[in-house]
């Protein structure tokens, strides 16, 4: 067992780094743009749901790379998973396209079907507009970073990160205020400074899939459209971004609500949810490396050693997750104190923060054991328990709870939580009940 864990942690402090590096640049750049009063905190907020929910629409694509490459990496067979990576890529061309024109054209709409006061759409508008640009070159990033992953290299997806990061932290401290010699833009300086950012982690993994790893793998080569690949990533990445999608959404929803309840309940959410992402931080880690593990073991025809590592991702998961919560909830109102000294936004927060603490395990048994679903292909229970208890439990729940029985901000986080958790529990009893011996290869069907 410990042998395992040895393996898993190898895989896994790279992605925790790589996800600690996000997490920590948006928190530090909220942190940057606070001084901008409660309005500017709210526009970031909201802004980062809609970021989100284009981020869950696309992400599908690097998740089923992610998990392809390790089947062929763990089969032997890197010819057919540097081809699966082309048609990927193909496929983010035409997702580009898309968030491109979204950007340009339908910012200021986005804002206003939020529920956006005319003051915040003022405020946020041109933010969104280049935090779509910056979308761009994250879905590049995602199939390059799965195919990296998928392989197991997840230092280089680690150190690409953080130097994008790090120019997001600079950019945004000069472009924002004016520092460094660069012009004072406002809030639109910390958007031009994520797109900033997220170019250059588009450049370096072009360099290291296409130039650094051609010798090994045969990277640069020319890949025809093979028609039942295509189908099979296209539906694979559909249902995978469907899952994710759905998910975002309802958190959508959950965002329009909070919004209704002010411009303080909305900033002291948004703290919330900045800190809660820390929780998000290992438990999309452990989630990438047991769908690696479990896909790689799966290629080799060992499903029952699949099981056994998902297991374990699980287990020192968890641990992180409690040291983590206990962090959080003795510490919740100095936490929320570094985002605002306004009482009414970091009272409220702290409280928030404290709900999130320990329940945030759930959410780690959702991204553990959903990782490792991942990594055998069952995409389809993934998609459907997303669908329905995204919107038949969570948006119901959390429209009782905050209006109708008049909890709030608290009862719109109960319903988040106990949405999490069943879910979390949900995929936890599909891992155990699958028929591993069954488990096979994922393979394009039909002609």
């Amino acid at each position: 067992m410990f042998t395992n864990w040895g393996m898993i942690l190898r895989l896994a402090v790279p992605s925790i780094v790589s996800f600690a590096a996000a997490t920590l640049t948006g928190t530090i750049n909220l942190m940057m743009v606070g001084p901008m009063g409660a309005l500017v905190i709210a526009a970031v907020g909201i802004c980062n749901i809609i970021m989100y929910n284009a981020w869950a629409a696309c992400s599908g694509i690097g998740h089923t790379v992610n998990y392809l490459v390790a089947q062929n990496f763990g089969a032997g067979d890197m010819k057919k998973g540097v081809e699966r990576t082309y048609i990927a890529l193909y496929l983010c061309l035409a997702l580009i396209a898309v968030i491109l024109a979204a950007g340009w054209l339908g910012s200021e709409g986005i804002l206003r079907l939020m529920g956006s006061s005319e003051e915040l759409v003022a405020a946020g508008k041109e933010y969104l507009e280049l935090r779509f640009y910056a979308m761009a070159f994250s879905v590049l990033n995602f199939a390059l970073f799965g195919f990296l992953r998928g392989i197991g290299d997840t230092r280089s997806p680690m150190a690409l990160t953080i130097l994008g990061n790090a120019a997001m932290i600079v950019f945004t401290y000069g472009l924002t205020y004016g520092h460094l010699g660069f012009p004072e833009l406002g809030l639109p300086g910390a958007g031009l400074a994520v797109l900033i950012g997220e170019a250059i982690c588009s450049i370096g993994s072009v360099y290291i899939v296409f130039f650094r790893l051609h010798d090994k793998y045969r990277t640069r080569t020319r890949v025809k459209l093979d028609r039942r690949e295509a189908r099979l990533i296209a539906g694979e990445s559909g249902k995978l971004g469907m899952q994710e999608f759905a998910m975002s959404l309802a958190m959508f929803v959950f965002t329009m609500f909070v919004t209704r309840l002010g411009t303080e309940a909305l900033a002291a959410n948004e703290i919330a949810l900045n800190v809660m992402s820390l929780g998000f931080m290992p438990a999309f880690a452990f989630a990438s490396t047991a769908t690696i593990l479990v896909g790689r073991e799966v290629g080799k025809h060992r499903p029952d050693l699949a099981r056994r590592y998902g297991t374990d991702t699980a287990v020192l998961g968890s641990i992180c997750l409690l040291v983590l919560g206990a962090v959080e909830f003795v510490f919740a109102v100095p936490i929320a104190k570094l985002y605002s000294q306004d009482p009414e936004v970091y009272v409220l927060a702290a409280d928030l923060i404290r709900i999130s603490a320990f329940l945030q395990l759930f959410d780690g048994l959702l991204n553990f054991y959903a990782g490792g679903l991942r990594g055998i292909g069952d995409t389809t229970f993934l998609l459907g328990t997303s669908l329905v208890l995204s919107w038949v439990f969570f948006v119901p729940l959390a429209y009782l709870l905050t209006f109708v029985w008049g909890f709030g901000s608290a009862g719109a986080w109960i319903s988040l939580y106990s949405f999490i958790a069943a879910f979390g529990l949900a995929v936890m009893y599909r891992f155990y009940r699958t028929d591993w011996a069954a488990v096979r290869i994922k393979e394009a069907e039909g002609r």
